[in-house]
């Protein structure tokens, strides 16, 4: 590059920088891993959700850093037994509709929009959505399909138990559900009926809605297009630049936002993330912990650190039969010491040897910097008081070694293996965890050998769905506040992780599924107790934390209020 023109070049990168920051009006974020869709039905991935509660009401929403106090949103009340709104026997519940809204392309919302969008959120269902968030309490299943993949609801189920009823949204539960408000809160997106029906969604008749069942993420028209009633609306999604823009919605029916627009970006390598708040060259940063010390005392720089957060990060998991289609992680996929079959995992001794090889306090300490807690189970302290009562594996290198010599009678100590584990691009503390495990595991015998690899968040997500990585960490972040939405994911057959690793265990599906209905928080605990214990048995997930939360924002940024249920920021309230 000539002289002349670089100094051009990085003028106009100071003026750019420098005209943003007298910018009161934009607000330019940071953060990690990238958007799948921008259908609500589709995507279940922390980055997504965080963005799209900024540009889709609800009918309720969680008032400022509350989990459990509801605000009426689009609905006018928060429904309960004292205002008549929840049946006596806890199972309809009726939402009156707020009148005058509209959303972004100028249509008015009705009830009808808002049974469309509940209706839809159930009937899709595509694998790993969030779909059974819903289905379980209106429907009493966890998907739409059986275990050949065969259609298993009726639609006339689905259409009696979400109604209109006059300008009311009326819904019947097919089971008492605890946390149902929550979870309505948090996922009960409305979108415009006759916008998604005149782009090529399904039409909302019970002739068409398996057309639309189990969709592929591409073959959506909203994927990578929005019109909610939000505070704000999109004005465009960069799929290769991994960007993606908002703008206020002026006629917003709570007022219109103070930000006029943001502009969220991915952007993988934490030092990155920290150089560019630095600079100011980003006002809002989800940074990585191990910056901390060197953004404290940072002029124009301010830290909110060690905010609750109802997570467990990392997880490890094991796959019980991989798919080994043109799969590189694993090797040869043979038993010659150079890679591993595809049942490499069903050996439950194998796994044990894993979970003993991890060194859990020395992670949480160091890696960590004791920011947060050890993780004994899925669910975090406050959602489950765990006791000594509730086992758990810890760091023993010599149990590690007896396992691994009983395992598959010998053959993994004899024969060794090779095998690639995966983690995301910018999960940098699931990289460390999976440096520290091959670590361990490689000390005890020379023929083992675990390569690590990262991979792009949206590689990482198709490969996770189709059972292509044999070793992988990944986390979690609560939909809700209750501990279900813990041990269902992770444990239920049909649960997110779970069925990611082909592990079933029919007594943990039926506590599980016992627990959720329970309303005797004593008995429930007892439940989830057992269904852990059963997991410990089996062997199936390592435990590491759960972690606290992070953000860090330059000086004039104002108005942030964190709230643990979001897997992001609410805009609405910001201003600079």
């Amino acid at each position: 590059m000539k002289k002349g023109l670089f100094v051009v070049l990085c003028a106009g990168l100071l003026l750019a920088a420098c005209a943003h920051k007298e910018d009161k009006e934009t607000l330019l974020v940071a953060h990690k891993g990238e958007m799948q869709s921008l259908d609500p039905v589709y995507s279940y991935d922390g980055v997504t959700q965080g963005m799209m509660l900024n540009v889709y009401d609800t009918l309720l929403k969680f008032k400022g850093s509350s989990m459990t106090q509801l605000e009426p949103s689009l609905s006018t009340q928060v429904p309960s037994a004292e205002n008549g709104l929840i049946s006596k026997d806890g199972l309809t519940y009726t939402f009156p509709i707020r009148k005058g809204v509209r959303f972004h392309h100028g249509e008015e919302l009705t009830p009808e929009d808002v049974r469309y969008s509940l209706l839809r959120f159930l009937l899709s269902d595509v694998a790993g959505g969030p779909s059974s968030l819903l289905l379980e309490p209106i429907l009493g299943v966890s998907s739409t399909r059986d275990e050949k993949g065969k259609i298993a609801v009726s639609y006339k189920d689905a259409a009696q138990a979400v109604r209109v009823d006059g300008d009311n949204i009326v819904i019947t539960l097919k089971r008492p559900f605890a946390p149902f408000l929550s979870i309505l809160a948090r996922w009960g997106y409305v979108v415009s009926k006759d916008w998604a029906v005149q782009a090529g969604a399904w039409d909302g008749t019970e002739e068409t809605w398996q057309q639309f069942n189990n969709f592929s993420k591409e073959s959506s028209p909203l994927f990578n297009a929005m019109n909610g009633t939000g505070p704000f609306k999109l004005v465009r999604w960069n799929i290769a630049g991994r960007r993606l823009q908002l703008a206020a919605n002026e006629t917003y029916w709570a007022g219109a936002p103070k930000l006029k627009n943001i502009h969220l970006m991915t952007v993988e390598e934490p030092s990155t993330v920290r150089l560019m708040l630095e600079a100011g060259d980003v006002d809002v940063a989800e940074i990585s912990p191990k910056f901390i010390s060197q953004l404290k005392d940072k002029p124009g720089v301010k830290l909110y650190d060690n905010l609750p957060r109802l997570r467990t990060d990392p997880v490890i998991f094991f796959t019980l039969n991989v798919n080994m289609q043109a799969n590189p992680d694993v090797g040869s996929g043979k038993w010659d010491g150079n890679g591993i079959p595809a049942d490499f995992f069903a050996d439950k001794n194998l796994r044990k040897a894993f979970e003993y090889a991890f060194d859990y306090d020395a992670f949480l300490k160091e890696s960590m910097e004791g920011r947060g807690t050890r993780a004994i189970g899925p669910a975090p302290e406050g959602l489950m008081d765990y006791d000594d009562s509730f086992k758990r594996y810890h760091f023993d290198l010599e149990k590690s070694r007896e396992y691994f010599k009983k395992a598959w009678g010998g053959k993994v100590w004899d024969t060794g293996f090779k095998l690639t584990m995966t983690y995301n691009t910018s999960g940098d503390m699931r990289q460390i965890a999976s440096e520290i495990l091959k670590r361990n595991v490689e000390s005890l015998n020379p023929k083992f050998k675990i390569d690590l690899r990262g991979v792009t968040w949206a590689s990482f997500l198709e490969k996770t769905a189709n059972r292509q990585m044999p070793l992988w960490t990944r986390g979690w972040v609560a939909d809700y506040a209750d501990a279900h939405n813990f041990y269902f994911p992770f444990l239920h057959s049909n649960g997110r992780y779970a069925l990611a690793q082909g592990y079933k265990n029919p007594q943990v599906d039926k506590l599980i599924e016992s627990a959720v209905v329970q309303t005797d928080p004593a008995k429930r605990r007892e439940m989830y107790k057992k269904a852990h214990n059963l997991m410990y048995e089996d062997a199936m997930q390592i435990y590491t934390v759960h972690p606290t939360g992070l953000w860090a924002m330059r000086e004039g940024v104002e108005g942030f209020v964190d709230n643990p249920v979001y897997m992001g920021i609410y805009f609405y309230p910001m201003y600079k």
